[in-house]
């Protein structure tokens, strides 16, 4: 039975429930009438249910995908203006006791060079990423009870806070680590993280299996359930994920547009982000050996979809997309994309051979943070830094309050601002400075409350003075 409310994984993501919708969806996928009717109620921006967003995904119809796409890039303005925020990760550690098949840091693969950072390495990359200009970490490491405890995981988001050089400083720190207890996710909340992020791979439990082998990640119940005792502990935060390519799209979509749901229904927050990842070439792992791979026009409706369905949450995606990809799907829904990205262990400090790889996935998008952000101001986008909502205490459903409201733009956009005038300050090339002022100088006059933007423009002023760290 099908269940939002549930705990239980099989009852909120439902294997009957999700097959009924794809079939309705495939029955309609011409229905007009039906279509157009969903995308009215999605115009409320409100969202719509998982098997109208299946209807949308399934769509045959011409002007009515140019509707999907208009209506996604609309809703993605509404709530996320031009402002895209920027991230970098930071493998911990790739030792892991999984088998999971697609995944080049399972247990078997004897080649890859396993390697764990001492404190002191993980000083000098963070080091190295507060020199790019970064403010925001996630943090990644395998699933090793051994090499990495909860204990190395809390010492590591120590370390990381505590690090100030030059000016410089770890704002917000997202944490990617496999499930665990409530008890662990609370000393994660007491840690002061800022998301905490785990991949579903896939929804469909028997692939879900076949895909997880070996190791504690096979309980597919207990990975699902994760969310929820995330929540249980205190973290209000959470971000949701599907690998696209790994089992099929359509199911994905609707297994994650239904996680959403059930976080809505059973604790009133959904998903502060849903990544949306395709599995790609790295070490041991062939694509090719996975037979749903995921167009890039597929891809791109699904962000539209998605962005349709839950309006509010953020959007991500990684530099496994290449340049080109990642321009396609910034305004029909992508809110946060990284930067200068390094997918191995240590990697930030000296960049590995293919001898010495210990890389989780290959990289397409190779470009520096400068890069990024200079082809990020080209096309009228705000590169943004900000971590203010995390240190004011807007998470949860005070922070999805505003944003749902609308009143998160009158901090939003001047944060972006100043966070952007810092990078510019301390880390930009000449020409990424030029195009970065005149933009500044542009959006300021955007904002429409005019005592927010006269002390945004003053305290702009003091960031070029030389003071640093202001937030609304």
């Amino acid at each position: 039975m099908y269940l939002a409310k549930s705990s239980k994984a099989e009852e909120f993501i439902n294997d009957a429930e999700i097959q009924e919708s794809l079939a309705f969806a495939k029955e309609n996928k011409n229905n007009r009438e039906m279509i157009r009717s969903i995308l009215e109620k999605a115009g409320e921006m409100k969202g719509i249910t998982h098997r109208e967003a299946a209807v949308l995904l399934e769509c045959e119809l011409e002007e009515e995908n140019e509707q999907i796409r208009k209506l996604a890039k609309e809703i993605k303005q509404r709530f996320y203006g031009n402002r895209i925020v920027m991230f970098a990760p930071l493998y911990l550690s790739n030792y892991c006791v999984n088998g999971c098949t697609y995944c080049p840091y399972h247990h078997c693969n004897e080649h890859i060079r396993r390697k764990k950072l001492t404190q002191e390495e993980i000083r000098k990359e963070v080091v190295a990423l507060q020199d790019m200009g970064h403010k925001r970490l996630a943090i990644e490491a395998g699933e090793d009870p051994v090499n990495n405890p909860i204990e190395y995981i809390l010492e590591s988001i120590e370390t990381i806070y505590g690090i100030k050089h030059k000016n410089g400083a770890i704002r917000r720190v997202n944490v990617n680590i496999a499930a665990t207890t409530v008890e662990n996710y609370r000393r994660l909340h007491e840690a002061g993280i800022g998301t905490y992020i785990l991949f579903q791979e896939t929804y469909h439990k028997k692939s879900y299996e076949e895909l997880h082998p070996t190791g504690p990640k096979h309980d597919y119940a207990y990975h699902t359930e994760a969310m929820d005792r995330a929540m249980d502990g205190g973290i209000d935060d959470v971000g949701l994920g599907v690998l696209f390519g790994l089992n099929m799209y359509r199911y994905e979509l609707v297994g994650i547009i239904m996680h959403a749901e059930h976080l809505e229904a059973k604790y009133g927050v959904g998903p502060h982000t849903i990544s949306v990842p395709r599995i790609c070439p790295a070490d041991d792992i062939d694509p090719g050996q996975f037979s749903n791979a995921v167009s890039d026009e597929i891809f791109e409706k699904i962000v539209s979809v998605i962005r349709i369905a839950v309006p509010y949450t953020g959007m991500i995606v990684s530099t496994r997309e290449s340049k080109e990809t990642r321009k396609k799907v910034l305004d029909l829904g992508i809110s946060q994309i990284s930067g200068g990205s390094r997918t191995s262990v240590g990697g930030y400090v000296e960049e590995e051979s293919e001898e010495e790889n210990s890389s989780q996935f290959d990289v397409s998008d190779r470009r520096t943070l400068d890069e990024v952000v200079n082809w990020l101001l080209d096309m009228g986008y705000i590169p943004s830094f900000c971590t203010a909502c995390y240190r004011e205490g807007r998470t949860g459903d005070r922070f999805m309050k505003l944003l749902k409201s609308g009143q998160i733009v009158n901090c939003c956009q001047p944060n972006a601002l100043m966070t952007l005038k810092e990078y510019l300050e301390d880390y930009a090339s000449e020409d990424t400075k030029k195009k970065g002022e005149e933009l500044i100088r542009k959006e300021l006059d955007v904002i429409t409350n005019p005592v927010v933007r006269e002390k945004a423009a003053e305290y702009i002023e003091n960031i070029h003075e030389g003071k640093r760290d202001f937030r609304f």
